[in-house]
């Protein structure tokens, strides 16, 4: 993509914000220190995702070298911040020769994905749950009519209907939908179509997790039937059934929901690298130090 086409409408702070809602990937560059003649003043800050730019931080080669920074952070999925150098004579190429000092901090968008099977009672509560984190919900079912009102203004949660096919919902459409490493709760109001799913997901493969609601003595029913459709012991053992994390206590919609979601905590993923936890104070304070002529 031509450098001039990265441009996007819209100050920093509005597009971060519309960012953060939708957990989607950007990074944030914002000038902490300078010396001599630059493009702008500490404080200033832009906004890069993948495919635009929003705001400046003066143009020019420099901002070039900003943007493409923290596009291969995004592109290698490092989250967190790190402090970047730029000398304009030097390494930018600018003959206005000031100094300035960049803290890039990366957001590498949704932390987790759950594809959530299910809209009743559990599934409501626990979407209700999910809904301030940082998280992107897939929620299916295949019910006319099934989602509450309202939902449609959660940025991160996507409401899909599971389609009928000649003998039953869909579920195969559906699950061939999701995309890689998502974690998948089954939890409908059919145990005929939980089956159906829990065989379509272990042929599928793909997933983070897999989670069934139920008792010990619905799961064994289920381990039977699935292993005569031809799933191996080793799939098997990674289905999770009952849900939630051991130990719970409760049989409340909202308790099961609340139980589910700590679960969930349990196999969030780690992906902050130690070098990308924060500044090391000697760097901030040579950052903030006017080079020597």
């Amino acid at each position: 993509m031509p450098r001039h086409d990265t441009k996007a409408s819209g100050t920093w702070h509005s597009a971060l914000d519309r960012l953060q809602q939708q957990a989607r990937p950007h990074a944030l560059a914002s000038v902490v220190g300078t010396a001599g003649s630059t493009p702008r003043e500490p404080g200033a800050k832009m906004v890069i995702t993948p495919d635009a730019v929003h705001d400046t931080l003066g143009g020019g080669s420099f901002e070039f070298q900003v943007i493409d920074v923290a596009r291969a952070a995004l592109a290698a999925g490092e989250g967190g911040s790190h402090l970047e150098a730029f000398p304009l004579g030097g390494r930018s190429g600018q003959c206005c020769g000031g100094y300035v000092h960049v803290l890039i901090e990366v957001f590498t968008g949704a932390e987790m994905t759950v594809a959530l099977f299910g809209a009743g009672h559990v599934g409501r509560a626990l979407v209700e749950i999910l809904a301030p984190l940082p998280w992107r919900v897939l929620w299916f079912d295949s019910r006319d009519d099934a989602f509450p009102s309202g939902v449609e203004s959660h940025e991160r949660l996507s409401c899909r209907r599971i389609a009928a096919g000649s003998e039953g919902p869909d579920v195969a459409s559906a699950v061939d939908s999701l995309p890689s490493g998502c974690h998948a709760l089954v939890m409908t109001h059919d145990h005929a179509e939980d089956r159906a799913l829990v065989d379509a997901l272990l042929r599928h493969g793909d997933c983070a997790s897999l989670g069934l609601i139920g008792s010990a003595s619905k799961w064994a029913s289920f381990r039977r039937r699935l292993a005569d459709a031809g799933h191996d012991a080793a799939a098997l053992g990674t289905v999770r059934c009952p849900i939630g994390v051991p130990g719970a206590k409760g049989k409340r919609p909202y308790e099961i929901a609340l139980a589910t979601a700590t679960e969930l905590l349990t196999l969030k993923p780690d992906t902050q690298r130690p070098d990308r936890l924060g500044v090391a104070p000697e760097v901030l304070r040579d950052a903030f130090t006017p080079p020597r002529d």
